[in-house]
Parts: structure tokens; sequence; C-alpha cells
């Protein structure tokens, strides 16, 4: 009972800092403190109802039972890191942003293309991640590499419709003053149209981030070395080691966030010249 009540008290407190930090001006400092002791907050409160309720570890482990389990397996996670989110991942989003990209260009110069493309890519977008990963299994082995194909299936179409719309958003009178000077057709998509399109590419390359990750973790529970996210994951279920499968989640929220900001930065610096950039 003290866990809980501790746990209240802690969160009382804690809403009351967020609601005076809320309202001062939105300097750095109070934007990073803000979501900080939001999460800290929610650590606290897991930890006290967990301990104050008596939760077995093989249902819901505290915080600081994932933590020792993070400190002692931090080998592990680093190796399956770099199977996961290094080679899978990050390869297949690459691979996959990047054809949708040219596929968005080709597009662009064809109504044929934007006609019969568009809703056959629709259609393999919707087909469930659970059921084509164990193909791509089995055609490119049980390397990272069949992960990578998971991803590049899973981000290809997200990517490809946020960059069509970006090239088609440019005004009819943008495009009329770029024919007055003469410009050819890349010369107008290298000054305008590409320029333009820069916001709904971000958008695009945010969404797949998280679409990557989840991609290559979901891909390993059907295949894959002795080694990896999903594998660990599903392993680690069977022996009821719930505190390194949370570890594991641990590592793959962190680089999910990281990776997302990373982009996010990207397009502060690229679109700075965007409305929803200028605070």
């Amino acid at each position: 009972m003290t866990f809980i009540i501790g746990a209240l008290a802690f969160w009382i407190g804690a809403w009351w800092a967020n609601v005076v930090l809320s309202a001062r001006p939105a300097t750095l400092t109070v934007r990073i403190a803000v979501p900080i002791l939001f999460g800290i907050t929610v650590l606290v409160v897991w930890e006290g109802l967990v301990r104050g309720l008596d939760v077995p570890g093989v249902i819901l482990p505290p915080p600081t039972a994932i933590a020792a389990a993070f400190a002692r397996s931090l080998d592990i996670l680093w190796v399956d890191f770099v199977q996961t989110v290094l080679k899978g991942a990050l390869s297949g989003y690459a691979i996959g942003c990047g054809s949708a990209i040219l596929t968005a260009i080709l597009i662009d110069r064809s109504q044929f293309l934007t006609r019969g493309l568009l809703p056959v890519g629709n259609f393999l977008a919707a087909l469930p991640i659970v059921g084509t990963a164990p193909i791509f299994v089995m055609w490119f082995g049980f390397g990272w590499q069949s992960k990578a194909a998971v991803v590049v299936a899973i981000v290809f179409f997200p990517m490809l419709v946020n960059m069509v719309q970006g090239l088609a958003s440019t005004e009819p009178m943008q495009r009329d003053m770029m024919k007055t000077y003469n410009a050819s057709y890349w010369q107008t998509l290298l000054k305008l149209r590409l320029h333009a399109a820069m916001p709904f590419a971000f958008n695009g390359l945010k969404i797949c981030t998280t679409f990557a990750l989840i991609g290559a973790i979901v891909a390993e529970f059907f295949g894959s070395p002795i080694y990896g996210m999903g594998f660990r994951i599903s392993t680690e279920v069977g022996r009821l080691a719930l505190d390194v499968v949370w570890a594991e989640i641990a590592v793959a929220a962190l680089a999910g966030s990281l990776f997302y900001g990373l982009v996010a930065l990207s397009e502060k610096r690229v679109t700075f010249w965007h409305p929803s950039n200028r605070t």
C-alpha cells in the first residue's frame, strides 16, 4: 500500500509541475522538461502500482527489474540492435524509400502509370505482413536480407503516395511561370516541384521510420539467425523472461524515437522555408 500511495503522490506532484511548466513560454528547456517529467512519472507510477499490487514478474515486471535486465544483457542487446535495426530496418528503409521516390517521378511523367500502378500499389500495401514475411524468408533466407525485403514492401507504398502528392502540390501559376521561362520538365522538377514536395516527402519518411522497425522485428518471428530483436522477444517470451522482453522493447522504442528525431531534424533543416517551421 505504501508503494501505491507514494506513486499517486508523485503523480499529483508531477501533474502540478507539468501544469506550471506548460503555462510558461515554450523555451527549449520547457519543451524538453515536460516530456521528460511525464516519462519519469509513468515509470514511477508503474513501479509503485506493480510493487504495491504485487503483480507477478511474468505478467508485468517493474521498471527496476527491466533496467537490471537491460544492464546485464548489454552485449546481447547490442548484437540484436545491429542485426535488426542497422542491417534489416535501415537498409530496407533506404531501399524502399529511395525506390518509392524514383517511382513517384516516373508516375508523374506518365498518366498510364498514375492510373495503373497506384491501385496495384494500394493492393500490395494491404497485404498482411504476417502473410508476406514467411514468403520473403523463403525467398531471401534467414539473414537480414529477408527482413530488409519485408521493410521495403512495407515502406514503399506510404512513401510513394506522399511523394506523388507532393509532386502534384505546386500551383498552376507556378508551373506556368516556369513555362514562360522555357524551362524543361527536368528543370521544373529540380527547381520547383521537388522543392515543393519536400514537406510531403518528409511526412512519408517520418511515417516509414516506425513501419521499418516494426516490419523488421515482426519478420524475425518467422525465421532468423540466433540473434535479432524479434528472435529474442519470441524466445524469451517462451522462457517467461519478461524482463528481457521489455528490455528489447525499450531498445526498439529508443531506436525508433532516435530514428524519427533524426528525420524530423533533417526536415527542419531542409524545409526551413515552410510555414510549419516558422516558429
